[in-house]
């Protein structure tokens, strides 16, 4: 039985910030929803990579909807947006910023009901070859104790633990993961992905 082709769409940074943003107002169960400006205003002037996973919707053979999404850029040493500066300054003993390129996850999500079905792990290969080929050397994630799916999906896409922030609650604890870079990654790639540049 061969395995299933997964449909990716890349986006440029313009119309990917409108698509995120419609995306993440209607199937992202995080509480805090990015708008386009604000993506708009994180990306420009940086490397970064917009990502969408497409699917037939079940039954129908000619609806595609949106089922999962990415959103990267590149993390710099000297950050001067306060999130990012916190984020790097939170990173600082774990990850080596001197002469290394970093990329880090800032957004993405699957559906609820599209879960399970490799959308995510098509997308991260798909990020891993781009990355790989721009020159970064580690991908760097944040999520929460709470998202179990999220850090399980995490496991299973080799990402290594290399920071646990405690919180009150323990499920609001910060845990932040990361993944080397190179070429030996994408030898160990599964999918097969059909890939749209917008």
């Amino acid at each position: 039985m061969s395995s299933p082709e997964y449909f990716i769409r890349e986006y440029p940074l313009q119309q990917g910030a409108l698509e995120i943003a419609y995306i993440e107002e209607y199937f992202n169960e995080f509480p805090e929803r990015k708008g386009q400006s604000e993506i708009i205003q994180r990306l420009q002037g940086r490397e970064s990579q917009i990502l969408m996973a497409e699917a037939g919707l079940s039954g129908d053979g000619v609806t595609v909807v949106p089922v999962s999404y990415k959103v990267s850029h590149e993390l710099h040493s000297n950050e001067t947006d306060p999130k990012l500066l916190d984020l790097v300054e939170r990173l600082r003993g774990v990850v080596d910023f001197a002469n290394r390129r970093i990329l880090y996850n800032w957004l993405g999500a699957t559906r609820r009901d599209w879960r399970g079905q490799g959308h995510f792990r098509a997308l991260t290969e798909e990020q891993e070859v781009w990355a790989v080929g721009q020159g970064f050397d580690e991908i760097i994630v944040k999520t929460k104790n709470r998202y179990y799916d999220m850090r399980s999906a995490l496991d299973q896409l080799q990402f290594d633990v290399i920071k646990f922030e405690p919180a009150p609650d323990n499920l609001d604890s910060k845990v932040y993961l990361r993944k080397r870079l190179g070429p030996f990654v994408l030898d160990a790639h599964r999918s097969r992905r059909q890939v749209t540049r917008a």
